[in-house]
């Protein structure tokens, strides 16, 4: 799903309200917005949080059951406080965090790896009870090939000996409509 500008900015408004109102100890619904057109469409997302270029935290749903806006405001909060690799987030850091939101394509089963596109597909993967997801951005900011983003996939789902025939594994193609705070033009 492609989303207009206004859609864009409302999503990045949403997270950063959300998580600086979660800051503050106060919960924000989705109710408390206008929610119309897309944002109220079902759709896998992540929300990205970086400070001075660096990882600050990254959590979203391959899939989801809920409104685009709400998906993205739970997200964010959760970007902001449970990204296990990382402290949460002070209200102090947020005016300095880049927020990158990456809106999901439906999954769609992978038949021949030869057909991932580098900064066009991301990867998903199930299998038992592992689960790893890499956006599209992920393999070219890291200046991987084809094979080394599978790799990085099995490694990210935990399956350190992972390889393209490893059994019970379903490994799942999306493409993502990203944006942040600098591509939009400015801070929201």
């Amino acid at each position: 799903m492609l989303l207009t500008g206004d859609e864009r900015k409302e999503l990045l408004k949403l997270a950063r309200i959300a998580i600086s109102e979660h800051l503050r100890e106060r919960k924000i619904s989705v109710e408390e917005f206008s929610v119309k057109g897309n944002l109220s469409n079902q759709c896998g997302v992540f929300v990205t949080l970086r400070i001075n270029g660096q990882l600050r935290g990254c959590i979203g749903y391959a899939e989801s059951e809920h409104p685009l806006a709400e998906t993205v405001i739970d997200s964010a909060v959760k970007a902001a406080t449970q990204d296990p690799r990382f402290i949460p987030l002070s209200p102090e850091e947020l005016d300095n965090t880049v927020i990158e939101i990456s809106v999901l394509s439906p999954l769609a089963a992978l038949e021949d790896y030869q057909t991932v596109i580098i900064g066009e597909h991301g990867l998903y993967l199930e299998s038992e009870h592992h689960r790893g997801l890499l956006l599209p951005q992920v393999a070219v900011e890291n200046k991987w090939d084809r094979e080394t983003f599978l790799l990085q996939l099995g490694k990210k789902a935990g399956i350190h000996d992972f390889h393209l025939d490893y059994p019970g594994a379903k490994i799942f193609t999306f493409t993502a409509d990203v944006f942040n705070d600098m591509t939009i033009g400015e801070k929201v």
